[in-house]
């Protein structure tokens, strides 16, 4: 007896066959293929021809194996005996090719199908949905409904997922628009609909698009039009409205969601915590917390996780992001990372220094990410000796060799005081960015060596990096507290015919406090007036503090009066004068070597 299948494919009624598929229907993908090789590998024509019509089995077995190498040698036997003309098995090696990004693959066989249904066409569109290739999913959806196939509505909502995930709004409603006149896709919804599949998916990945896009109007006119609304449609619509800054729309649409009877899942709840975050700061999001404690989510990992990462933000909440971080029975790398960082960020460096000690004894092993925020406190604490503990881990571990490591190790030991130690970190680095040149050449700066700074920067320029405005900045800085006026002057002189650095406020700072300093005061007074943007009371302070420095208090007055005609500058100036008596207050460092300070 025979089992006809699809376009001649035949089944004999073989148990053994039949344990194939049924390997294939519990997932066993690796046990199935070793089954095929050990008892079915044929070995003479008239076997393979008896055991082609599990191809479409074996094939699927290695898509999910996944086994490339196995697939290919299927496909091999596929053409050997000319089965491809079956649509059933070509579009089994169309989708096998799709799932390992066989982009070319998986178009040779569409292209040489002799028969393509709407399987065909829509593994294809897959293809190259999955594989990131927008326009050619588009085109080839075109392609497809052009030769009379009817594209189903999951396949539909895939290709508008792309678009906006890509930004394709103008895509995305032509499509919109296709959904909506074409009477057989609206039939096509409504069956599924009746069947309880819903056609919210759809519905849902046009909101999304929409969403995402910008187009709020038009995503709450496709919401208002769900007739099934469930927790996927109000999650989609409280994340989108976070993410276009709608926090007040996303707590109503969260509070409709509930009285509409619909309960919120984690993935609703860690949408919302950004609404939170700008709400109030901690007052929502622990109200968040209570409903999630109520309904059971706190015991997820991800959503406490999230918790403690809002909480560590809020910096008045540390306490909270504790005794979450404190009652969760696994914590893994990030949740530590994450713990350690929210109490560097809130200048509680010991302590953060203290839990990636106990991180270590837990078994736990630091990354990059955890020894962010520790080297930010040890350089907080001008810490040396924590700073070499946590130097000799990243170097053991390996760590040290990334330029974001290396950068932060530069800029710690600089600010305790070891520049030499600065400097062979950045010589010992197998790669620099424009953060490395900036780092050392500001270090060089604070430490009073301006000559070296200015090396540094002309030796980054030979090399071709990229100078920015924070190096700008360093370099402009280091040549202020050194006295390299006539350097100074000619950085600032080339930055401005160059265009090529946006020079922002700090800048021209930094700039009319080298002049002034220098005793050029009718130079800064120029600066003063041609700069694009208004001077700040931190650059009239720095002028007026230099005319008295220099006994021409006088001009800064007149230069106030007659040249800024800003009355206000006038008050805030004299303001500074007065509560600074124009004395300059001595500076005070304090930095840990040998367990003193």
């Amino acid at each position: 007896m025979h089992i006809v299948m699809r376009k001649g494919l035949t089944s004999n009624a073989d148990p053994t066959l039949s344990k194939v598929k049924e390997m294939v229907v519990r997932g066993a993908y690796d046990q199935t293929l070793v089954f095929y090789k050990q008892h079915l590998h044929p070995s003479t024509p008239s076997a393979l021809h008896g055991i082609m019509p599990i191809f479409p089995s074996l094939i699927k077995a290695t898509s999910l194996a996944p086994s490339l190498d196995f697939g290919l040698q299927l496909h091999c036997l596929v053409l050997k005996m000319g089965s491809h003309s079956h649509s059933i098995i070509s579009n089994s090696l169309l989708s096998m090719y799709a799932k390992f990004s066989q982009v070319e693959a998986a178009l040779l066989v569409f292209n040489t199908m002799t028969h393509r249904d709407t399987i065909t066409w829509s593994s294809l569109v897959n293809c190259y949905a999955q594989n990131g290739y927008c326009k050619e999913a588009s085109e080839m959806l075109k392609e497809m409904y052009t030769a009379g196939f009817l594209p189903k509505p999951q396949l539909i909502a895939s290709i508008i997922s792309i678009c906006g995930r890509f930004g394709g709004l103008r895509l995305g409603r032509q499509i919109h628009a296709l959904v909506t006149a074409d009477r057989r896709i609206k039939e096509e919804l409504e069956l599924e609909l009746e069947s309880e599949q819903g056609s919210v998916f759809l519905s849902t990945a046009l909101l999304d698009m929409y969403l995402r896009c910008g187009d709020c109007l038009m995503a709450f006119r496709v919401f208002d039009r769900i007739k099934l609304k469930n927790h996927v449609s109000w999650t989609a619509m409280v994340s989108g409205c976070c993410a276009n800054g709608n926090y007040d729309m996303a707590l109503h649409c969260f509070r409709a969601m509930l009285v509409e009877g619909i309960r919120p899942n984690r993935v609703t709840l860690l949408a919302l915590l950004p609404a939170c975050a700008n709400l109030g700061g901690a007052k929502h999001a622990k109200q968040l917390h209570g409903y999630a404690f109520r309904h059971g989510f706190e015991s997820d990992f991800h959503f406490s996780a999230a918790l403690v990462h809002f909480y560590g933000e809020c910096g008045e909440a540390l306490r909270s992001a504790k005794l979450i971080f404190e009652r969760m029975t696994h914590k893994d790398v990030v949740m530590w990372s994450t713990i350690i960082r929210s109490y560097s960020a809130g200048a509680n460096y010991s302590e953060a220094i203290r839990l990636f000690r106990e991180m270590q004894l837990e078994g736990i092993a630091p990354n990059s990410v955890t020894l962010l925020p520790i080297i930010s406190a040890c350089t907080n604490l001008s810490s040396h000796n924590h700073g070499r503990g946590v130097h000799g881990f990243a170097f053991k571990s390996g760590l040290s060799s990334q330029v974001v490591i290396g950068n932060s190790l530069i800029n710690m030991y600089s600010k305790c005081g070891c520049l030499m130690a600065s400097r062979q970190i950045f010589q010992e680095m197998p790669r620099r960015d424009s953060v490395s040149w900036s780092t050392l050449i500001s270090a060089h700066g604070l430490h009073g060596q301006g000559e070296k700074a200015l090396q540094l920067f002309r030796e980054m320029q030979e090399r071709g990096a990229d100078v920015d405005a924070i190096t700008f900045l360093g370099v402009l800085s280091a040549c202020n507290h050194t006295g390299l006026v006539k350097e100074g002057q000619e950085l600032f002189n080339d930055a401005m015919k160059d265009n090529k650095i946006s020079l922002t406020m700090e800048h021209y700072a930094c700039y009319i406090d080298l002049l002034g300093r220098s005793g050029k005061l009718q130079d800064a007074c120029d600066m003063i007036n041609t700069m694009p943007m208004k001077p700040s009371t931190r650059i009239w302070s720095s002028f007026v503090s230099a005319c008295k420095v220099h006994g021409r208090l006088q001009f800064a007055e007149i230069m106030v009066y007659a040249e800024s005609s800003n009355w206000m500058g006038v008050e805030e100036v004299r303001k500074v004068m007065r509560d600074r008596g124009l004395r300059k207050n001595y500076g005070f460092s304090q930095i840990e070597l040998e367990n003193k300070s």
